[in-house]
């Protein structure tokens, strides 16, 4: 395969405490063919960091509401997100979208602020109906190991009509690793398995797919060339 690019991953929750711990990750990555990856800052400082390249990620939440404390409160949740949309707007950034279970009502925040130039849905999950969404909106779609999930099956149907320029692929790791590791922790090494999974289901192959996500992510992050 061409350099993959790993869209989205948590390097902070795999374990990367320091530059050794990142480098260890990132080698294990590169390793099997993933050049770069695109990591969740998890503090303020990690998100004044020069290098950052999208805002996010934000959205809404409809599993966890009534779990946890008021932050995740619907209302509280969407006025964030409004935040966050005219933020990626001012500063000429792509816009990172969690949305769990929150269809109508991410796409209600998005018409209603107006989306920035650039949006990804990360870790899409969602059937055909809100896959037909992003591409009429022209957003790109970033598919995690759920994809190798058999029992996945909206999704798996949705994938299909997904444009090939609006695919990204990602781990979202340590979270969701895909098929035949499911259950273990996931980490940005793991992303060949994905993209191997994914080629399947759009009936392309798997070296195509690497070049077409990998260049996907590059101009939507206004990314450099990876290493090959």
């Amino acid at each position: 395969m061409a350099p993959l690019i790993d869209a989205h991953t948590h390097l902070d929750a795999c374990g990367a405490s320091d530059a050794d711990g990142v480098r260890a990750i990132v080698d294990r990555a590169a390793a099997v063919g993933v050049g770069a990856v695109v990591t969740i800052a998890d503090d303020l400082d990690s998100a004044a960091h020069p290098r950052v390249v999208a805002v996010g990620e934000t959205g809404i939440d409809m599993y966890w509401p009534g779990r946890l404390d008021g932050c995740a409160r619907p209302e509280v949740q969407r006025e964030a997100f409004a935040w966050h949309i005219d933020l990626a707007k001012r500063i000429g950034k792509p816009l990172m979208i969690h949305n769990r279970d929150a269809d109508q009502e991410v796409l209600d925040v998005l018409r209603a602020e107006g989306a920035p130039e650039t949006v990804i849905f990360h870790c899409f999950s969602s059937d055909a109906a809100m896959a037909r969404e992003c591409v009429a909106g022209g957003w790109l779609v970033s598919l995690s190991g759920t994809v190798s999930f058999r029992n996945a099956r909206a999704l798996r149907e949705a994938v299909p009509l997904i444009p090939l320029e609006q695919l990204l692929v990602e781990t979202d790791a340590p979270f969701l690793t895909p098929h035949p590791y499911r259950g273990a922790a996931n980490e940005p090494y793991c992303l060949p398995y994905t993209v191997r999974a994914l080629a399947e289901l759009v009936n392309r192959d798997p070296g195509e797919l690497a070049e077409i996500t990998t260049s996907n992510a590059r101009r939507a992050y206004r990314l450099g060339p990876t290493p090959g």
